[in-house]
């Protein structure tokens, strides 16, 4: 996710340089067609490239808008799960009698801390398969031999956690440890998890109509075509300059929203599930009575993950 600073202007400018080069090429060979065949070349009146570059305004800002709708549901959705999250193990705590929370006589952790930190490991585990990345990456640390054993032949390792969140609470109610009510608020919060999970990975599967991308992509380079006729004899070889500022900004605004209707695609753009992650376990740990977590240090990029 981007932050409230100073955004390197060479992060910006290298997603368009493609682009503007071939605007200057364009716009360069409209200049030397004007100068060797001038007198056969087509008058542009400026009024086209007007209703061109209006129209095109508008596919960008309904574009923009329907991205960062994207966008903004993804990062509620992890608004969601943070606060799924704290309410499951808060309500375990507040449930479970207070032997379910001491090691087992086997050595294995505690129901509640093993339930806490299984909920610690999906939280990382699921941000890193809407990544595209391993998502059993560092579980290492928060699941017990036993789970872990479970968790490798499965291949939605999400999926799996959420499971063995629901064997232990059916295992806790036929123990006595839970009551029917108690177990259908788990189940409540467990439902809520899976349903923002599945929301997730609607967004990431969905794909943005690439016909209405390349659609505006090339409406771009139509605008700049005939701008670049029309203002050729009209300020001479200042319409290079002027056809470079007014592509970046057009490609400028088509890139941010293509990256934002991504957000899960391990970009700056993207929703910070990684820094999430950590607050959700920080916050797991304090209704643990754990130590907390070590601040992390300042972000030293214009980003978080």
């Amino acid at each position: 996710m981007l932050l409230d600073t100073h955004i390197p202007v060479r992060y910006i400018l290298k997603h368009i340089q493609a682009d503007v080069l071939r605007v200057l090429l364009i716009s360069i060979f409209f200049h030397l067609l004007k100068l060797v065949l001038g007198a056969y070349l087509p008058l542009i009146p400026l009024q086209l490239p007007t209703i061109l570059g209006s129209l095109i305004s508008l596919l960008l800002a309904f574009k923009t808008a329907q991205s960062y709708d994207r966008w903004w549901e993804a990062r509620k959705l992890w608004g969601g799960i943070v606060n799924d999250s704290r309410t499951l193990v808060l309500q375990a705590r507040t449930f479970l009698p207070e032997a379910y929370r001491q090691p087992t006589p086997a050595g294995l952790p505690a129901p509640l801390t093993a339930l806490a930190y299984r909920q610690m490991a999906w939280c990382y585990s699921l941000g890193q398969a809407l990544r595209g990345l391993d998502p059993a990456a560092g579980l290492r640390a928060y699941l017990a031999a036993p789970e872990l054993a479970q968790l490798t032949p499965e291949a939605h390792k999400p999926l799996a956690l959420l499971a063995l969140h629901a064997a232990q609470l059916r295992d806790l109610y036929q123990e006595g440890a839970l009551n029917a009510y108690q177990q259908v608020q788990l189940d409540s919060t467990l439902l809520r998890l899976t349903d923002a999970m599945g929301q997730a990975e609607r967004i990431k599967t969905t794909v943005f109509p690439v016909s209405y991308r390349l659609l505006v992509y090339y409406f771009i380079y139509l605008f700049l075509m005939t701008l670049s006729l029309g203002l050729v004899k009209a300020i001479g070889l200042w319409e290079i300059p002027v056809l470079l500022v007014t592509a970046s900004s057009f490609f400028l605004l088509e890139r941010t929203a293509r990256y934002l209707q991504d957000p899960f695609s391990n970009k700056p753009t993207d929703t910070p599930v990684t820094a999430i992650a950590r607050t959700i376990e920080s916050n797991l740990r304090q209704l643990l009575h754990e130590p907390a977590l070590p601040v992390p240090p300042p972000p030293t990029t214009f980003y978080l993950m």
